[in-house]
């Protein structure tokens, strides 16, 4: 079976359309139909639904198989590596699923060692929240993801990266501008904005532990948004430091009740990685121990 096929039916789902696939591989929509049809006629089975309302879809034993048709990809990809390392050509890719805050604090600093090494490695990222890059991870989307300890499967091999603590984030003319520590209880006379994205279980846990109500003005998913509403003068929120340090036109405390979040990278395992992967967890591991 040509590896070639497998490339395109893994594009195929992961683009949900024919012609996208076409643009994204340089070939025509007719030649990526029928590297499909070929796949499926020597499997002998369907393993797309083509619906014109509904778009593409894997039919039961395409779940099944596609797994295993992205394992053979990374078995080959990881042979393309070890023959790389041997002959002094690196080559490769690396899949790594992000979430934002990660994104903008975490990765460009990593990226920048891994890259003055390895320049000839390749990088591929997805960026959603923990649930999608565990579900990502599990299906053999992405090789890597960053991960939030206790949060993911507890079966990934894990690579410890930073704590990040919770804070309070207000506009620099607020009344807690000259507060160290702020007390969760002097949150209760504040216009309060609730995330209600990736972190929101960490905020209240911390109300939950203060035992009290915060007074709720707003309630946002993207964590952007809310940092433009505090930069406003809208409200105050709680949310990781290692995102809300880097907003302009706010301040942070600390607050007098801990909570914080692991933040890690994760792959299925360690030992069966490709050789680019490993190295890219040895260097995570030196730019933040």
């Amino acid at each position: 079976m040509s590896i070639v096929r497998y490339e395109i039916i893994t594009k195929v789902v992961e683009l949900g359309s024919f012609t996208e696939t076409a643009e994204k591989l340089n070939m025509t929509q007719s030649a990526v139909s029928h590297a499909v049809a070929s796949l499926e006629s020597e499997m002998g089975v369907s393993l797309l639904i083509r619906d014109r309302k509904k778009g593409i879809k894997l039919t039961e034993i395409g779940q099944k198989v596609l797994p295993h048709i992205r394992e053979v990809l990374k078995r080959v990809e990881t042979i393309n590596q070890e023959i790389g390392l041997a002959t002094n050509l690196e080559t490769g890719i690396i899949r790594i699923g992000t979430f934002a805050s990660a994104s903008s604090c975490l990765l460009p600093k990593l990226l920048a060692k891994f890259q003055k090494k390895h320049p000839k490695i390749e990088f591929k990222f997805y960026e959603g929240t923990y649930e999608e890059i565990t579900e990502w991870l599990s299906s053999g989307i992405i090789d890597i993801g960053f991960v939030v300890k206790g949060r993911t499967n507890p079966n990934f091999d894990l690579v410890p990266l930073i704590k990040d603590n919770m804070v309070v984030a207000y506009h620099p003319n607020h009344r807690f501008h000259f507060k160290e520590i702020v007390d969760m209880e002097d949150l209760m006379e504040e216009s309060f904005i609730m995330p209600t994205g990736m972190y929101q279980s960490h905020v209240e846990e911390l109300f939950e532990e203060a035992q009290i109500k915060p007074s709720i003005l707003f309630e946002v998913h993207d964590c952007t948004t809310i940092a433009n509403m505090v930069q406003e003068g809208l409200g105050v929120t709680i949310g990781p430091k290692l995102f809300l340090k880097t907003q302009q036109n706010i301040k942070i405390s600390k607050l007098n009740i801990k909570n914080s979040r692991e933040v890690a990278l994760a792959c299925q395992s360690i030992e069966s990685a490709s050789p680019a992967v490993k190295e890219f967890l040895h260097v995570a591991q030196s730019v933040f121990d």
